[in-house]
């Protein structure tokens, strides 16, 4: 069954316009199973997005796991729309306050200073359950709070997880066999949920554009030339 998510974008789209049509819907369902990267920035429900007071959007990063009980892959995808300037961090540094308002113009919504929301999609082929996808869901904080996210007063952060490992046929009419990776091997997937979801983040900004908006708004993004150089000190 579909689920739908929402991270508001009042501030650059006219939200009273209702321009999509299901039409619209059918071609991004069919495009999601498209093989190849998948598009970061502006694109989708990441258009209208704000991240840190910079242009934000979509984001996806993955990492293939060694648990001691067999390799696995992580992948997390964010439409990151959420954060205060200042709070940025760039590998455990502060970048945003080097990067503020004197260099990179701040939008001028009242929303973008401290509040804001994130959705945080993580998928794994390793073999859990809807417990341990919990747990998995749960860690998406670290790599969020890694970036910079305090969670504002305003944020509707949503941190989803599942496990593509198990596949029961609607039709079984007997007991099934499911497989459950240990607890004592879950520790390499938080690791790797905290870096994806940092990763996928940082990817979402550098991959946005600037972009103008209704009413003539201009959300900026991130300067790249500048965030290598702060990286690189």
């Amino acid at each position: 069954m579909p689920i739908v998510g929402e991270t508001y974008d009042g501030f650059l789209n006219d939200i009273n316009a209702f321009p999509l049509t299901s039409e619209d819907v059918r071609r991004a369902i069919a495009a999601a199973d498209e093989p190849g990267p998948v598009l970061e920035g502006n694109v989708g429900g990441g258009t209208g997005m704000i991240c840190h007071g910079f242009k934000g959007g979509i984001g996806t990063s993955s990492r293939v796991v060694d648990t001691g009980a067999g390799s696995f892959t992580i992948g997390a995808l964010v439409q990151a729309n959420y954060g205060a300037r200042h709070l940025l961090r760039l590998d455990g540094r502060s970048v945003g306050a080097t990067i503020d308002e004197s260099v990179v113009p701040l939008p001028t919504d009242p929303r973008s200073a401290d509040a804001g929301s994130i959705i945080v999609v993580l998928a794994t082929d390793a073999p859990l359950l809807s417990d341990q996808c919990k747990r998995i869901a749960q860690r998406a904080t670290v790599g969020l709070a890694r970036v910079g996210g305090t969670g504002g007063n305003g944020s509707g952060d949503i941190f989803l997880a599942f496990s593509t490992h198990n596949r029961i046929a609607s039709s079984e009419d007997r007991l099934s066999v499911v497989k459950t990776l240990s607890p004592t091997r879950m520790t390499a997937l938080f690791n790797a949920t905290a870096e994806v979801v940092e990763e996928s983040i940082w990817n979402a900004l550098c991959a946005a554009e600037t972009m103008t908006g209704h009413r003539g708004r201009i959300v900026h993004s991130v300067p790249h030339d500048l965030v290598r150089e702060l990286a690189a000190d």
